[in-house]
């Protein structure tokens, strides 16, 4: 809390953002822990947790031990007060998952797909589940396109939503907080919070998915947008005399789960893709969805990216649960919003 809000509004809300982060982070902690991490006053402390206590917002867990004077009572966060919803968006259906501030699914399914219009089939689908989940408080919305601040940039295929302020449009409808994010970057966000908890790492997610390939870019641990958000966009990376990365790819066969999706021309694409990420930031590791490759396709790709790079600067080539990354990666941006 080393930034001072402009108003007291702003302080008020620092200093409960505060306390809800503390709370969960340790678990419990006593009115004058609270102080000490947070840099409050007791007195501003113990007003704050009665006002969120009459809420329903946090509990008391007990009693600590006494060492001589009065008992202090320990506090824990209700992770159920609150609740957050996030949906990513494909070519033919629509992934959510419903959370409470833990982080721990309530709910999780599939609704058709909603990318054809301007927001609206969108809207109807958050409005059912806010119908059944009154307590939901955030919004994360991932979405297979270059996003700039909650508005969609690019998008090719989807003429409705090109240009169109989601993030706008939704937290006027319903009065939340909301986040819009491109499809891969939520993905490498996801991958990062839950596998890869080394310091400073750097990743790239590639996924050729149903809109034509994207790739998520961190480094040092933070999602690389770029200066007009347009980071990612490896469909339009040159790489034959006249194709790029995406056309290089195209036509591929459309299979089933666990089989990979390229050929062998498209297997030096990538393999060339590869190199060229290796060349100009080093990863630590490139991820794959585990459904569009196999080992002896990434042992291929590994092998024909050594033909153009030093094979002992090439990163670690994983497969990992890309649907699962992708909500895990929203699920963290909206527990942000919330708390």
């Amino acid at each position: 809390m080393s930034e001072m809000p402009a108003t007291p509004k702003e302080m008020k809300q620092m200093i409960r953002s505060g306390i809800r982060s503390a709370l969960l982070a340790m678990g419990s902690a006593t009115k004058a822990e609270l102080s000490g991490k947070l840099g409050v006053s007791f007195p501003t402390v113990s007003k704050f947790l009665a006002e969120m206590k009459e809420a329903g917002e946090v509990t008391v867990a007990g009693m600590d031990d006494s060492s001589g004077g009065r008992r202090a009572e320990r506090y824990a966060y209700n992770p159920e007060f609150m609740l957050g919803l996030a949906v990513f968006l494909e070519r033919t259906e629509s992934n959510y998952v419903i959370y409470d501030c833990n982080g721990e699914v309530k709910e999780e399914g599939r609704a058709p797909g909603v990318l054809a219009d301007a927001g609206d089939s969108l809207a109807e689908l958050i409005e059912g589940l806010m119908g059944r989940f009154p307590k939901i408080r955030s919004l994360a919305i991932g979405v297979p396109g270059a996003v700039n601040q909650g508005r969609i940039i690019h998008i090719p295929a989807y003429d409705a939503l090109q240009n169109f302020d989601l993030k706008n449009a939704l937290e006027k409808r319903f009065g939340l907080p909301t986040v819009v994010e491109n499809d891969m970057n939520a993905a490498v966000l996801g991958y990062y919070h839950t596998h890869d908890t080394r310091d400073n790492p750097s990743l790239v997610y590639l996924y050729f998915g149903q809109n034509g390939p994207g790739a998520g870019i961190l480094i040092n641990g933070d999602v690389v947008r770029g200066s007009t958000f347009f980071s990612g966009e490896v469909y339009y990376v040159p790489q034959y005399e006249e194709r790029n990365f995406g056309q290089a790819l195209a036509p591929r066969p459309q299979t089933g789960a666990g089989i990979a999706r390229v050929d062998a021309a498209g297997a030096d694409a990538v393999s060339r893709l590869i190199a060229a990420c290796t060349a100009l930031i080093n990863p630590h590791t490139v991820v794959f969805c585990h459904d569009e490759v196999s080992v002896s396709l990434l042992n291929d790709i590994k092998a024909k990216s050594a033909l153009y790079v030093p094979s002992e600067h090439l990163p670690r080539l994983m497969m990992s649960d890309w649907r699962r990354d992708y909500l895990t990666g929203l699920t963290h941006l909206g527990l942000t919003l919330m708390i």
